[in-house]
């Protein structure tokens, strides 16, 4: 089957939920200065200002799936662009602290929603053959916008706006997210989510609009699919069998954030301020680690089926361990502080081929068919509180000594690489019958 251009638009528009995402994330790292300025705000009340998206995002996460299922992905998303629309324009013309909370929320449920139904969507209208790669392109598009985020945020910072400055770097996400909302507009809905609803004969129009080369048996397929889904529907995931996956899942989610990684992103400027960098500097410090971040993510698309998962977060936990380490060091003697940027992009590259990577595609291998979305919301759930907490407590665990929370992440990859080691099996090359099989075994 060829890729047709009703195909690809589809793929682009919602991988373009994920740009969105890594744009509306990491934007906050270029207003935090000038935020705690014109707010007077307490490092604890900082630290609520970057969380309170987060939780926004846990929320939209968790019940995404409702309306994703009641009026489709493409009706959700649609309302999600129109968030975070109101999100950028609201922040930029907040005229309180608890504005731009309320915003900032509001963009969070937008980030929850799209980081479930984008790559959902993308993966009910992409035939087999081209799935892993085409729902990639989200995971390409979150680390494209953080990039584009710190580079959106350096371009402002040039313009010497002052105590203006973030109104602008919140304000110019309304451009995309328009973008976004008019693209929706001229794709499909999903075949399967049309089969869902017994809209049949739509279904069958949209597979042969993708370019489907036999829509009958894929139809049929379909339809068999969904009534086997819903015969398993209420199978419980916490119970005795499933303890090791859940372990897993829960595990992998809470240890990609005690590896620091979303903190040092929403707090970049911040840290290079702790260093000693001016904030142009820093600001073009932050570009280059998100272009690091995005190189590093492409690499480890390339590697992850050939070196295999466990490997892979095995190399990075010593990486991370190490280069956090020697950010820690740095703060400590108050010296060295040229090698800063290199320590972080060194740590930014080992941790997207291995966490950034891996994450989603294991909490995916884990789990046997009948609870896999049970079990990824799990594991999607503990990511997002664990960034959430420490994203919030963050400032004030920096504020006696820039040091101390890299010592403690550095310590979390200590530990990481052991649990890894002891308990968690390789998935490459398996099939996922062949995992259940031997998890079941366990």
């Amino acid at each position: 089957m060829k890729l047709n251009s009703i195909l690809i638009r589809s793929a682009i528009v919602g991988a373009l939920g994920g740009l969105l995402f890594g744009f509306d994330t990491a934007v906050i790292s270029g207003t935090t200065h000038w935020l705690t300025i014109a707010f007077g705000l307490s490092p604890g009340e900082l630290g609520l200002t970057v969380s309170i998206a987060l939780w926004g995002t846990v929320v939209g996460s968790i019940f995404a799936g409702i309306p994703g299922q009641k009026f489709g992905g493409r009706e959700t998303l649609r309302v999600l662009a129109v968030f975070y629309l109101i999100s950028a324009l609201g922040c930029a013309f907040a005229w309180r602290w608890s504005a731009i909370l309320f915003f900032r929320f509001i963009g969070g449920l937008a980030i929850g929603g799209s980081s479930v139904l984008g790559p959902v969507y993308i993966a009910e209208v992409a035939p087999a053959k081209w799935r892993g790669r085409l729902v990639g392109l989200f995971q390409i598009n979150v680390v494209a916008g953080i990039l584009l985020a710190y580079l959106s945020n350096y371009c402002i910072s040039r313009l010497a706006l002052g105590a203006s400055e973030w109104r602008w770097e919140f304000g110019i996400a309304a451009l995309p997210s328009l973008l976004f909302l008019i693209m929706l507009l001229g794709i499909p809905p999903s075949s399967r989510w049309l089969a869902t609803k017994n809209r049949v004969d739509e279904a069958r129009a949209v597979l042969q609009l993708v370019g489907s080369e036999d829509p009958e048996t894929e139809l049929r397929e379909i339809v068999q699919s969904i009534q086997s889904s819903s015969d398993e529907a209420s199978e419980p995931l916490f119970s005795r069998k499933y303890r090791l996956p859940i372990f897993l899942a829960i595990s992998i989610g809470i240890f990609n954030q005690l590896s620091g990684i979303n903190a040092i992103l929403y707090y970049m400027n911040d840290i290079f301020a702790s260093a000693g960098f001016t904030r142009v500097s820093g600001n073009l410090q932050a570009v280059m680690v998100g272009a690091m971040n995005l190189c590093a993510t492409l690499l480890a698309m390339t590697l992850i089926d050939k070196i295999g998962r466990k490997t892979l977060l095995l190399i990075g936990s010593v990486g991370t361990a190490a280069s956090l380490a020697g950010v820690a060091a740095i703060f400590f003697s108050q010296s060295q502080r040229s090698y800063l940027v290199w320590l972080l992009i060194a740590y930014i590259a080992f941790f997207a081929v291995s966490q950034g990577a891996v994450i989603w595609v294991y909490i995916s291998e884990v789990f046997p068919n009948r609870v896999r979305a049970k079990g990824q919301s799990l594991g999607s759930s503990a990511h997002w509180v664990t960034n959430a907490i420490i994203s919030g407590t963050f400032p004030l665990l920096a504020k006696s000594s820039g040091a101390y929370p890299f010592v403690f992440f550095a310590a979390m990859m200590v530990l990481q690489f052991f649990v890894v080691l002891s308990w968690y099996p390789e998935t490459k090359g398996i099939t996922l019958e062949q995992m259940q099989s031997r998890i079941a075994g366990n």
